[in-house]
């Protein structure tokens, strides 16, 4: 596959603090690409960079035009359990042209069944929420689709769900996701190449099965992680 966008010498700085300093990467076409470190890595400073949101010293250069998606963190049910919004009142606010059969189409597609569109969007589980919610970016047909932890309040079993859900959309839609998470086992089984950020700024790009070696993961993370090799 082609190189969908590269970043040259990227650096962020809020005052005196540099959050990511001279970062040089590349991202391919249908990539399953996931930015991953502890947190206050900057994981998410460079999501948001990349989308634009803030500014930066370097390059991003797209070398197709983008059309983009974006689920931000922190984003579940609980924020809207005041709200007497149903599921399509939810879809409505963003989509006025939008009909019900292609909402019914997107939600089937993330293993929801149409009966969910009547229901309070506040009242869902956090996993139908997160379902709901990547059904709600994919609608407006992106081709790339950036995630910053897309499990965060979602039960392990539920997590897993949703990372497999998302590689099987990936691989039907051919959308390039990018991805960020701190959990390694969702890097060895869904990424095709892997960006580790450090808060000592132990950096690493590729492959997951190459470079994460123990010793890389031990500099990434900090401290001695338990290290399961998958095959």
């Amino acid at each position: 596959m082609s190189v969908l966008f590269e970043v040259k010498n990227l650096s962020v700085r809020f005052g005196d603090n540099r959050i990511i300093d001279k970062l040089s990467f590349k991202v391919k076409e249908e990539d399953n690409f996931i930015i991953l470190g502890p947190n206050g890595a900057g994981k998410s400073v460079l999501l948001k960079t990349l989308l634009g949101f803030i500014p930066y010293q370097g390059e991003i250069v797209w070398h197709k035009k983008p059309k983009l998606g974006y689920l931000p963190q922190g984003l579940t049910q609980m924020r809207v359990k005041d709200f007497p919004l149903t599921v399509q009142d939810f879809f409505a606010l963003k989509y006025k042209s939008v009909s019900i059969d292609e909402v019914v189409h997107f939600l089937e597609l993330v293993g929801l069944d149409k009966s969910i569109l009547q229901q309070r969007a506040g009242h869902l589980s956090g996993g139908q929420f997160q379902r709901m919610l990547i059904a709600w970016i994919l609608i407006s047909h992106p081709n790339v689709v950036f995630f910053d932890e897309p499990t965060t309040g979602i039960d392990i079993g539920g997590g897993e769900t949703i990372h497999s859900l998302l590689h099987t959309i990936q691989l039907k839609e051919k959308i390039t996701i990018i991805l960020v998470t701190h959990d390694l086992s969702v890097v060895y089984k869904y990424s095709s190449n892997v960006l580790c950020l450090s808060k000592k700024k132990h950096i690493c790009s590729g492959p997951p099965k190459e470079i994460l070696t123990p010793k890389m993961l031990e500099n990434v993370f900090g401290e001695e992680i338990k290290f399961h090799h998958h095959h």
